[in-house]
Parts: structure tokens; sequence; C-alpha cells
């Protein structure tokens, strides 16, 4: 049995700007953020992680930042519900027949690893029809650090499946090296796909178990996923 765990931004979908346009509009109505959003790369960060970042480099402590840190929530999630339509979030080349592959097995648990909030992650997923495909998993709402989140994802699908997933039975989809990266520690195998932000030359850098350009190769990547 493998535990297949999906990130959502440039590896499930790409939104055409919706998320981001809403966290820059929640920066500047809850602390008042005059900077420049655009030279900050969010790709394999986690939600608290990427405020915490760009708000760090305006000066703030990190007391200050969590001080108003919820109201920040509340402020980007109703933006993103309301940016996050159908006509700008689309699922990315390959992903809706792999997933519809996976679904039919009996050897693969589908979670999710995402440094979204759970509740930017639904919103995100929504409009594609995606969403119920994926449960439970892990979020940038469990914790700040991407690394910490495989461990959540693995204690879910072990209490809802009764599984006991470890090592190279954990499968971490993703686009970023963050993706990669937090896979490492917890002896997971790593898959890289280059539908995202980074480049095929970095990613492959990082010495993924396997590396895809896209995930139009249904095939290929189930058996990466299977191990076989």
């Amino acid at each position: 049995m493998r535990l297949a765990l999906f990130d959502i931004d440039g590896t499930l979908i790409t939104d055409d700007g919706a998320a981001r346009t809403a966290f820059g509009d929640a920066l500047v109505a809850v602390y008042g953020y005059d900077g420049d959003l655009a030279r900050y790369d969010f790709s394999g960060r986690t939600d608290p992680q990427i405020a915490y970042m760009i708000l760090r480099d305006t000066g703030l402590s990190d007391e200050a930042i969590a001080a108003k840190l919820d109201a920040m929530w509340d402020h980007y999630l109703t933006g993103l519900a309301r940016n996050a339509t159908a006509d700008r979030v689309r699922v990315l080349p390959g992903m809706r027949e792999l997933l519809a592959v996976l679904a039919k097995r009996d050897d693969v648990t589908i979670a999710l690893l995402t440094g979204n909030l759970e509740r930017g992650a639904r919103l995100k997923l929504g409009p594609t029809g995606l969403s119920p495909y994926f449960p439970f998993g892990a979020f940038g709402s469990d914790s700040m650090h991407r690394e910490e989140l495989p461990p959540i994802a693995v204690a879910r699908a072990n209490a809802a499946n009764g599984q006991h997933f470890h090592g190279r039975d954990v499968v971490i989809l993703g686009d970023s090296i963050y993706d990669v990266r937090c896979g490492v520690p917890h002896g997971a195998t790593t898959i890289a796909i280059a539908s995202g932000k980074t480049s095929a030359e970095r990613l492959q850098a990082e010495n993924p178990s396997h590396f895809f350009t896209d995930a139009r190769d249904t095939e290929g990547l189930v058996s990466a996923i299977l191990g076989s």
C-alpha cells in the first residue's frame, strides 16, 4: 500500500494569481504593507511562512506579526473565496487523468500535503471538482514548517485506513524544491514535476526519486508511485 501526498499550487492546479492577489490585499488591509510583493517566490512555502518572510522584511517582530495573523487569514480567505473562480482556477495537464486512475486502485491512498491553510486548499480545489479525491491531508494551518507536514499526513492516513505507512511507502508529489526536501528527513519517495515555476534543472538538482516534466505520463507516474 502506498500513500500519495499531492501538493496543490503548480502541481494539481494553477490559479491565475487568485491567491497571490488575495494574499497581497490581506497584507495591505491588516498590516499596511506597501512593499513589492512581486519579488517574493511563494513556491513550496507554507502560508504562515510566506507571511513571516514578507513581514519580517518590513521590520516587524514575530510578536507583532503573530498578533494580527488571525485577522489576516480572515481577510485572505474572504478574498480567495471571491477570486478562486472556475474561470481562473484550472487543473494542470494530466492531473485529472492521474487522479482518476489512482482513485480506482486499492493499493494507493490519496491525500494532500500543501502549504495552504486547509480552508484555502479547499477553496482552490472547489472549482475544479478535485476536492473529493482528498478527504484529508496536512496543511500550512497544521505547521508553519513544511518538513513537519509529512508525519501529520501519515498519522491521519494511518488513522483513516488502519494502515501503517512509513518510509518509501510515503510518496510526495510536488513542483518545488521544498516538496522534495520535506520528504528527505522521513525517507519518503519524492516525485518532482516541473509543472510550476521552478525550473526542471533546479528540481533535478535536488535528486528526487523520480522526475517528470509534467503529469501527462499517467502510466509512468503510476509506476513511480507504486514503486514498480
